[in-house]
């Protein structure tokens, strides 16, 4: 299933039937990626009285309950809402879901004892590019990133000069494979979202940032489309499922 796509001034080809899917799954068990201090997710049966929701224990249906954080529990996908009093919907910020988008693989680099993303790293690596959307996969990249605990870990983040060169280039859409761009214990300062989202100025509505991706060292750096699709929910962030397509 090959499609060709018109964007600006050339035409791009992709092969539909070849999705590389970067997003990672919520499971109700204990393995299941997590971060910021709260218990695992939940799926489990629906009970009311004698009614058990799963057809093992005699009910005609599976009938599941699935308790999660989307900020904690796998990839998702979240608006300015984030950070802002004004409640903010993604369901409603988010109205494009197909971009030209670049991969690229930063090392982060060491600061104050801190492991950071600095401006300098995305100049060299982005060069002349303006992508659309921008996916970071941070080194090292084992597949531990499927079901680490951040908690109390003090992950990799984005500095706040970083961030603001990212807005710089109009990068609507950025994906990140870490649980925050900002550092896990910052005192609420959000340097990184309030820089992107530019929360001082006009704020950027429709950009959105997606954390807890996975891209499989498989997937080479470079230029991409990406289907950013997520689950309609009215609330700041939510589950979503990002996709590339290679060009051809």
């Amino acid at each position: 299933m090959k499609t060709t796509i018109s964007y600006k001034t050339k035409e791009y080809h992709i092969d539909l039937s070849k999705p590389l899917d970067i997003s990672i799954a919520v499971s109700g068990t204990k393995e299941n990626v997590n971060a910021w201090y709260i218990d695992a997710p939940k799926i489990s049966p629906h009970t009311d009285g004698d009614f058990i929701g799963s057809i093992s224990a005699g009910s005609s249906t599976n009938f599941y309950d699935i308790w999660f954080n989307p900020h904690s529990h796998g990839t998702h996908t979240e608006c300015v809402g984030h950070i802002s009093e004004v409640h903010q919907s993604i369901n409603r910020n988010l109205h494009q879901f197909f971009f030209l988008a670049e991969v690229i693989t930063i090392a982060p680099s060491e600061e104050n004892g801190d492991l950071v993303i600095t401006k300098n790293q995305l100049k060299k690596l982005l060069e002349d590019k303006v992508p659309k959307a921008l996916v970071i996969r941070t080194m090292p990249n084992s597949e531990t990133k499927l079901n680490r605990q951040y908690s109390n870990t003090n992950p990799p983040y984005i500095l706040e000069e970083a961030m603001d060169y990212i807005k710089e280039l109009d990068v609507e859409h950025l994906l990140v494979d870490l649980p925050s761009v900002d550092k896990e214990k910052d005192d609420g300062q959000l340097l990184a979202h309030k820089a992107f989202w530019n929360f001082s100025g006009e704020v950027r509505l429709s950009a959105t940032i997606t954390e807890f991706i996975y891209v499989k060292d498989a997937i080479a750096d470079g230029s991409y489309f990406l289907n950013l699709q997520v689950a309609p929910f009215e609330n700041d962030a939510s589950p979503s499922r990002p996709v590339l397509y290679k060009i051809e």
